[in-house]
């Protein structure tokens, strides 16, 4: 199994980086692409790895419903497009009423793709599940939110998913920003899996300081002996010395793969 990095925060070396995350996963045979950006990036920085994203990937998944992880979408037509189905909620920022949604309607998603909305668990090959609307049981993640919906509800983005990986019966998770919390996600994917060894998380961790909920995760990747914690895209520089005080892990960039 391999992960790409193709979009995040950091620039690798002779690759290009945007706030976004896109990651090409490569599993059974497969190549699966885990959100896209919010621009045409993701395909430049696939065909500089040797990747050609339009004729090797059938299948994309959509973390959740935010312009840094969908709009990049435009750029992609007839492939099955599996997510939650409260992507295309019309969300905005408390701060300035900012618009942070998809900019794709789900009329055009209807026509452009093969669209699988699912709140369940979805199996996306034989050892990759989409793990649908994720329970939020801990009492340190997702307990406020900076974002409103349309109606002027609070958005706690429940429509946020995350994907998990089997090899060597120990867990691989991949997250884009956890908004529900990347314990819940690991905590999930444990009970549907039946797997309780994790051995990497990768992705968004949703984490801004080194405040109580930082000080919690590290706690509970310990308690759990995760081996490989791989924090990027959302997760603040604070709260990634506070890991890497704990961890030893490299740092997530733009071109560069990673091996289970």
């Amino acid at each position: 199994m391999k992960i790409n990095i193709l979009t995040d925060n950091v620039a690798g070396s002779r690759y290009k980086a945007e706030h976004g995350l896109s990651y090409l996963i490569e599993i059974d045979g497969e190549k699966i692409l885990f959100d896209t950006g919010h621009s045409n990036l993701f395909l430049e920085n696939a065909a500089q790895m040797g990747i050609n994203i339009q004729d090797e990937v059938l299948t994309v998944v959509l973390s959740h419903g935010h312009w840094d992880h969908g709009n990049g979408l435009k750029y992609l037509k007839n492939k099955t497009l599996i997510a939650h189905p409260g992507i295309f909620s019309k969300r905005y920022r408390k701060k300035d009423h900012s618009y942070l949604g998809l900019n794709l309607e789900q009329n055009e998603a209807e026509k452009t793709f093969n669209l699988q909305l699912s709140s369940s668990p979805v199996r996306v090959t034989s050892h990759l599940l989409f793990l649908g609307e994720i329970p939020r049981i801990n009492d340190f993640e997702a307990k406020s939110t900076t974002f409103v919906l349309e109606n002027g509800e609070e958005d706690f983005v429940s429509d946020d998913s995350a994907l998990v990986a089997i090899k060597n019966n120990e867990l691989i998770i991949i997250s884009g920003c956890a908004h529900s919390g990347i314990c819940n996600i690991c905590e999930y994917a444990k009970e549907l899996t039946g797997i309780s060894k994790i051995k990497a998380v990768i992705g968004g961790f949703h984490l801004k300081d080194q405040g109580e909920q930082t000080i919690k995760t590290i706690e509970y990747f310990k308690q759990n002996q995760i081996e490989l914690p791989l924090p990027s895209h959302c997760t603040e520089l604070l709260a990634k010395v506070l890991f890497q005080q704990q961890f030893n892990f490299p740092e997530v960039k733009t071109g560069l793969s990673f091996s289970f």
